[in-house]
């Protein structure tokens, strides 16, 4: 179904007219109602290993796996949440099922039982799959095919993203410490329900005709056409970079599990009479996407206009250097951390920086790619692929991660510098065959869609 095309009416001109950096009025407003849904799952998602391991006195192996499984479904239910608002419901109408599923999940957990606990992680997993994808979905909403302004308007929501994961880990984890795991929670939801109070407040003036159930599709329209070769290249094109992008993420998501546990335990985090919350680290990647993603931005521009911008694999692979640069630093502070037990937290910090520098090179990369290359009829279902291999990648991470505790932290940070270097070959190999299945499609870059 077109853009723009709900009920069976255009969107209104509104979304047309200047607003905030030259763009349409809606995107700051949805800016700031994804900025406290992410402070929501960034500020639990802070907390989860350390709460299970330090107040529940789970095992690392136990925590890492419900880690794992718990952020590999909210990837997932994304593409069950999509359908269901293309289909059926609107993107509209699941923000805000969405929303109060987050929120009560978030409070459930505050009660900090065995039961509340799963269904608490159950509840936000079925609300994110509502509204993670339909809020980027009403973001692309706001903009007609032709518009120009489009990718850097997804450069701005992005921000929102990156503001509410730099927030989350400072106040939940401080509240966590200081006040008690429950307060910790509680703020994560209230979060969600000042995102979802504006959004209520707001929508009808800033989303007009945006975000309702589409208008009835023909039996005629539905009907299947056949694939044509050339979109049959293009599909396997893009489901072999999904596909190389899954050891990325098992790498990448060991922030949340094994690397929260070292900067508990083996980070110095001591200063004058404050000790540093341990998941107060995880702030670190939001500041690096903030002050290097428009950087990286005009870098891209600068390079096309001289026809010297690499292709989209190339800076993917340069993704998984980075990321190996990065668990290098790890690895040689788990070795320091079996002398001299802490080590400082420069070695925490140059891990999370070059982790980060590597997702600016593929995550926005890699969506943009996807977005280009994937004919215009399988758009959606090819991004649901990009979502599900991030969940996959969480799921492998998690499990990974599970073994943390049982091997020496050096030789264990060791295995991602190898998978990180190992896929970097085995992507660099298949560069030609992704040119040639692309056909063209991919041959200029637009980084801007970073969707986070």
């Amino acid at each position: 179904m077109s853009e723009g095309l709900w009920h069976g009416q255009i969107m209104p001109d509104m979304n047309v007219e200047s607003g905030f950096f030259g763009q349409p009025p809606g995107l700051m407003f949805l800016f700031f109602v994804e900025m406290w849904e992410r402070f929501s799952y960034y500020g639990m998602k802070a907390l989860l290993v350390l709460y299970l391991v330090d107040a529940q006195r789970w095992s690392i192996s136990r925590a890492a796996n419900v880690y794992g499984n718990y952020t590999a479904l909210v990837y997932i239910a994304p593409v069950l949440g999509g359908y269901l608002a293309d289909r059926f419901i609107g993107t509209r109408r699941s923000l805000v099922w969405g929303g109060v599923l987050i929120a009560l999940g978030h409070f459930t957990l505050a009660f900090q039982h065995g039961g509340a606990f799963y269904g608490g992680l159950g509840l936000i997993v079925l609300g994110t799959g509502l509204f993670k994808p339909n809020v980027s979905t009403m973001v692309g909403q706001l903009y007609a095919a032709e518009d120009q302004r489009r990718d850097s308007g997804f450069t701005i929501f992005f921000m929102g993203i990156s503001v509410g994961g730099l927030l989350a880990p400072l106040a939940c984890g401080y509240l966590a410490m200081h006040a008690g795991w429950n307060y910790g929670f509680a703020a994560a939801g209230v979060g969600m329900v000042l995102g979802l109070l504006l959004y209520l407040a707001g929508r009808k003036r800033y989303l007009p005709g945006i975000g309702y159930p589409p208008a009835v599709v023909s039996m005629q329209e539905r009907k299947a056409v056949p694939n044509t070769p050339e979109e049959r290249k293009r599909i396997l094109a893009v489901l072999l970079v999904v596909l190389i992008t899954i050891p990325f993420w098992a790498c990448y998501e060991q922030v949340g599990s094994s690397l929260s546990l070292f900067a508990d335990h083996h980070i110095a985090r001591t200063l004058g009479h404050f000790v540093v919350p341990a998941s107060w680290f995880q702030s670190i990647n939001p500041v690096v996407i903030v002050m290097f993603a428009p950087v990286l931005a005009v870098l891209w521009e600068y390079l096309e206009k001289r026809d010297r911008e690499p292709s989209a694999p190339n800076k993917m692979a340069v993704a998984y250097l980075l990321l190996a640069v990065g668990f290098a630093f790890a690895t040689w502070a788990g070795f320091r951390s079996e002398i001299f037990l802490l080590v400082s937290p420069l070695w925490f910090v140059a891990t999370d920086l070059f982790r980060s520098w590597g997702e600016l090179m593929l995550s926005p990369v890699g969506l943009s790619y996807v977005t280009k290359v994937a004919p215009a009829r399988y758009a959606s279902r090819l991004m649901a692929a990009w979502f599900l291999a991030e969940g996959v990648g969480n799921k492998v991470a998690g499990s990974i991660a599970s073994y943390s505790g049982s091997i020496r932290a050096g030789h264990f940070y060791a295995i991602f510098v190898i998978m990180a270097v190992v896929s970097m070959i085995c992507l660099l190999m298949m560069i030609p065959l992704l040119k040639h299945l692309a056909g063209g499609a991919d041959r200029s870059d637009i980084e801007g869609k970073l969707t986070g």
